[in-house]
This record gives C-alpha cells, structure tokens and sequence, in this order.
C-alpha cells in the first residue's frame, strides 16, 4: 500500500494550487485526476474562462504559476447596463487609482502553468477515479478502479461541485437550482472591448463578455431553461444575430468563433468543509452563480489560507481543530458571495414596475457614490 502525508483528489486548478501551495513542505503529495491534468493550449482560445483578482494574480505569483501563464487580457474597466431601467454601474481604475481590475484567463492556460510548476516538484499525480474511502486512526485509506490502495494523513477534496470525497464522507450540503443554464462560447465583435468586462440584465437572462483580446470575447449568456434551449437550438448565425441584438449593438455585429455549449446553474454549499483528516476546497466545499466570475477565486482563497494554517500549526497533519480554523475563517466570505449572487440573480429577474425602478435607482445610486462604489469594487478585486 502507498503511504502519502497529503492526497488530494481532484488535479484542476485548485487541486493543483493546493499542491504547490503544500510542494516546499517536506511532505509527500499525491493528486488523483482521471482526466489529463496538462491541458494542451490551441491556437484558439478557450470558452472557460476565469477573471483573476489582484489578490489571485498575488497568490498565484507566491506559488510560481503567474509568468508560466501563457495568455491573459487585462481589464480596467467593468460596466453593468440593464435592459428595463435607466440604471448602469462603471467600476474603473480611476475609482482606486489601481494599475487595472484583474485579467480574464482561460482555465486551460491555468492549469497548464501549474502542471508545469508541479513538474519540478516531488508531487505524484495518479490517473485513476477514487472508489471508496475509510477512516482510520492515522487518516484515510483510498481505494481507487485501478485497484491501488492508498493512504495519507490528510484527504482534500479538490473534486468539484460533485465531490465524490464529499459524497463519501457523508458531509451534507444545500443546494440552490437557479433553473438556468449557463451558455458559454467565444465570440468575434466589430468593436473592440476597450478592456472592459461588460454585463447586461435582460429580462429574461444575464449577458457577460469577458474580453480575451480586443476583438475576441467569451460569453456566459445566463437564461432561465425556456430560454437557453431555445437559444441552443439556434444556428450559429441566428445565435450570434440574438446575442448581438440583446447588448444593443454596442459592438456591431458578433461571429461565433467555438461551439456553443452550456451547463446547469446550482449552487451548493456543503453543511461543514472539514472533518478530521480530511477538508474540503473549491467548488467541492462551494460553487456559486457565475455572475462575477469569483469561484475560481474563492477556491484560490481556500487554498492560501488552508496551506497557511496547516504551515503554521505545530499540530499533527489531519489536525481537526486546525482544519476547523480554515473553514471558520472561509466560510463567511465563501457564503456572502453565494448570497450576495443568489440576491443578484433574484433582483434581476423581477421585472414589476416598483423593482425595475428600485433597481435602477439602485444602480444609479452607486454609480454616483464614489466612497460606495470603491468599497464595493475593492471587495469584488478582493484588494
């Protein structure tokens, strides 16, 4: 049986991260991932996308992985405009005197950098599916379909919203479905992006374009399930003519440069991230709406402050009081931002008349307080 001080289950990105946040430790780590863990990058560019805060970009820089990063597009400037009020909201450096907001990064491009930073590192990754696991004294023994059994003091589950360590650990969660989906592709305009994020409220639906050039951007087109099947049934022309039509033409005329595919929107949070010798990270512990495409961040953020309490402490590895202080210290934050989009979604798809003018009022509130606004934009950049 292999003996490991930290397995992790899950090798996407803050699977990876958890890794070599944990490398220069004298520890013995081992990542399983039944997928390739070492994404090719295409010429073209992918339709998953992250926007990195400044507080990401700093961690990820603390663990070697931002200069590996092949491409990445900075934003200055984010703008929200909705369809059935007057209301609109700019953030912009000029709001903080920041150098920009963050960078719009395709996942692959990510997750490659860290497979090449944890290439130089004594970390294992295995290529199997977990099947069971057991308590032991010591931590956990694993049973995988290869038939290898393992075991390590400390299980993480860096699995996903769909976490089998989670399942199999009988932690509990909540689960929120939105009856939406999430359409994602990549799009060519006649305007330039101006490097801006831009979101648009319709009233039936949530537009985002998330530039990764001038001219190229990908977008999360958010509908209710009506509505994204009948968008999904449209050729790719027809598509692009609707997703056009719905930001006002502000760029011109759109081209569909990928498929178009899209994905349900549910958000989980699971009832406790921790048991002894074992915790949990990332989409396994929470997924949230992607309205502002922070869940890559807060996994980020599990993982540096995970790694910094397991760094600090002068107990044994599976610790639970230590395990306990992360998830205390993550879960506020982690449960106001599911909040926060839950509401979001909730005030943007009721379209009475008092709603529409409360929000636009709102909005335009904001927009208007210079000391609100930046407050809010440092949260949203995690500065």
């Amino acid at each position: 049986m292999s003996d490991f001080d930290i397995i992790i289950v899950g090798g996407g990105m803050v699977g990876q991260a958890f890794a070599l946040s944990m490398a220069k430790q004298d520890l013995t780590i081992a990542i399983i991932e039944p997928n390739n863990p070492n994404p090719d990058i295409q010429k073209n560019f992918h339709t998953r996308v992250s926007a990195i805060t400044p507080t990401s970009e700093v961690f990820l820089r603390h663990i070697g992985v931002w200069d590996l990063i092949q491409r990445k597009h900075i934003f200055t400037d984010t703008k929200v405009w909705d369809e059935n009020s007057h209301g609109s909201l700019d953030f912009s450096t000029a709001d903080d005197d920041s150098e920009y907001l963050g960078h719009i990064v395709e996942n692959d491009c990510i997750q490659s950098a860290m497979h090449s930073a944890l290439s130089s590192t004594k970390v294992v990754f295995i290529n199997a599916k977990l099947d069971s696991i057991n308590k032991t004294a010591q931590g956990y023994q694993l049973h995988l379909d290869n038939e290898q059994p393992l075991q390590c003091t400390l299980l993480i589950g860096a699995d996903g919203a769909r976490s089998r360590v989670r399942n199999l650990a009988d932690i509990k969660f909540t689960e929120t479905n939105y009856q939406q989906q999430a359409i994602v592709c990549n799009i060519h305009s006649e305007k330039g992006f101006n490097k801006t994020t831009w979101q648009r409220f319709l009233s039936n639906s949530i537009i985002a374009l998330l530039p990764l050039s001038e001219n190229e951007a990908s977008i999360v087109w958010s509908a209710k399930n009506p509505l994204a099947d009948e968008l999904l049934a449209l050729p790719p022309i027809a598509f692009a003519e609707r997703l056009s039509a719905s930001v006002e033409y502000r760029f011109g005329h759109f081209k569909i440069l990928s498929d178009i595919a899209a994905f349900p929107l549910i958000e989980r949070s699971a009832k406790d991230y921790v048991k002894e010798n074992l915790a949990l990270i990332g989409d396994a512990a929470h997924n949230i709406h992607p309205l502002a495409g922070q869940g890559v961040n807060l996994g980020f953020s599990d993982v540096n402050e995970l790694s910094k309490q397991l760094n600090s402490s002068n107990q044994s590895l599976g610790d639970y009081n230590t395990l306990r202080s992360y998830a205390r210290s993550r879960r506020l934050d982690n449960e106001l931002m599911a909040k926060t989009m839950t509401g979001l979604n909730w005030i943007y798809k009721e379209n009475s008349e008092p709603m529409r003018w409360l929000r636009g009022f709102g909005m335009n509130l904001i927009n208007e307080n210079p000391t609100l606004k930046s407050f809010l934009q440092k949260h949203a950049t995690g500065r």
